[in-house]
């Protein structure tokens, strides 16, 4: 959950989940050097940490912090950005991860052959949440690698959300908490919707928490090239 320190610091936890190879530590090296490059409402703080396998797929977790480039009344804000492994048998130490999480980017490898992998993974984070999703921690969807053939659409994946039970009708109390379905690609010479999905995540997670740092990240407007 959301934390304040008595010097008013306030830390927020992020997690990016989804299928092995989805692009989780690609969206977090891309995030880090895109807010590096170019000024954004959060700088990196420090380096990436990653722990990963020879192959390069993550074999516990990656982690980003970000600082917000804005002041509020309550002092600095902090964002730890988490991503877990994706293979199967790191199923317990996803769950492990998973404490704490302010804000979930769930990724999608858009791929239509992985079409039964993601929804796998979709189900595995509700079963860890609880019930927790949309009600009480903010649900961004990425549906990344879009520069590929055959990929899965918005409205595909809309109906599997639809079938989880994560998304509402106009006249359900939750409407207007459903997840953002953004179309990504995380690669950084062609990055698309990278920093726009984050800024949304931690802007809801704001709203969440009812914190006077929501204001840190304002909606970006749908054409705006920000990432």
């Amino acid at each position: 959950m959301v934390k304040i320190t008595s010097v008013g610091q306030v830390y927020v936890k992020i997690l990016y989940w989804g299928m092995a190879g989805s692009g989780k530590t690609t969206i977090v090296d891309t995030l880090h050097r895109l807010t590096k490059e170019i000024q954004k409402d959060i700088d990196p703080f420090g380096d990436l940490t990653k722990i990963s396998m020879a192959s390069g797929a993550t074999l516990y977790f990656d982690r980003g912090i970000f600082q917000s480039t804005k002041q509020n009344s309550r002092g600095k804000v902090f964002y730890h950005v988490y991503t877990v492994a994706g293979q199967r048998r790191f199923s317990p130490l996803r769950k492990k991860i998973f404490k704490g999480t302010d804000g979930v980017i769930f990724t999608v490898d858009s791929q239509t052959h992985f079409f039964e992998d993601n929804i796998e993974s979709l189900k595995e984070l509700k079963n860890i949440a609880r019930g927790k999703l949309i009600r009480e921690i903010p649900f961004i969807v990425m549906l990344n690698k879009q520069d590929l053939r055959e990929k899965i659409g918005k409205e595909e994946f809309k109906q599997v959300l639809i079938d989880e039970n994560l998304w509402y009708e106009p006249d359900h109390e939750l409407y207007m908490q459903n997840p953002i379905i953004y179309t990504t690609c995380a690669l950084y010479e062609q990055r698309n919707n990278i920093y726009r999905s984050f800024s949304e995540c931690a802007r809801r997670t704001g709203l969440y928490h009812d914190y006077e740092f929501t204001n840190l990240f304002p909606l970006i407007p749908p054409d705006s090239p920000n990432g």
